[in-house]
Order: structure tokens, then sequence, then C-alpha cells
């Protein structure tokens, strides 16, 4: 059988085009691996989780009865320890749960704008 004396040439072409094409779309063109998507989408559903029990944080702190008392000890925290104030003040355990929720406290209290 006789082959055409473009055909190695060419499959060679195919492949380093192949191989380009795959280096610059994971690296520039924005292509990720299934895994990659799905660390991203479970992110993304956290934050929009955490952005949605907000309101309810604030609901709380604002019908506490002792939110003065509870609002002057997270004031009186040093920086790095408000978010646990805010977590033993108990606005950040969202109704149905056992315990307080570290990233709901971090935005509960940057939208408490103490």
């Amino acid at each position: 059988m006789n082959t055409p004396e473009w055909l190695k040439p060419g499959i060679y072409g195919a492949a380093i085009g192949a191989v380009f094409v795959g280096v610059v779309g994971f690296t520039w063109g924005g292509w990720v691996t299934g895994g990659t998507a799905n660390d991203r989408a479970m992110a993304m559903s956290r934050d929009n989780v955490v952005a949605s029990m907000v309101p309810v944080c604030l609901d709380m702190a604002s019908s506490d009865p002792a939110r003065a008392v509870k609002m002057e000890t997270i004031r009186d925290a040093s920086t790095y320890q408000r978010r646990d104030a805010l977590m033993a003040a108990g606005w950040a355990t969202m109704p149905g749960t056992d315990a307080p929720d570290r990233d709901i406290a971090q935005a509960c209290l940057a939208a408490l704008e103490l």
C-alpha cells in the first residue's frame, strides 16, 4: 500500500496542534478538570449559603434581649477574637443546628459593622 507523502507530516502537525491547543486551553483558556469544577461549585454553594444566613444572624442579634452586653463583649475582644465572641453570643448558631458556624460568624461580623 502506498501512503501519500503528506500523511506523515500531517499526522505530526495534528498531534502537535492538539497538544498546543490543550496547553493553551488549560493555561489561558479557562478550561478546568472535573475535580476543579466540582471544588469551585462546592465553594460557590457554600458562599451562597453563608450569604443567605447572614440576615438570620442579624435578626437574631437585633432581637436578643442581651444585645447591648454581647455587642460590648464583641467590641472589647481583639480583632482576631471577635468571631469567636460572636459565636459565643449564639448568633452564629443557625436554627436546626447545634454548633455555631465560623463562616457565618465572620460574615455576620462584617455585616454588624463594629
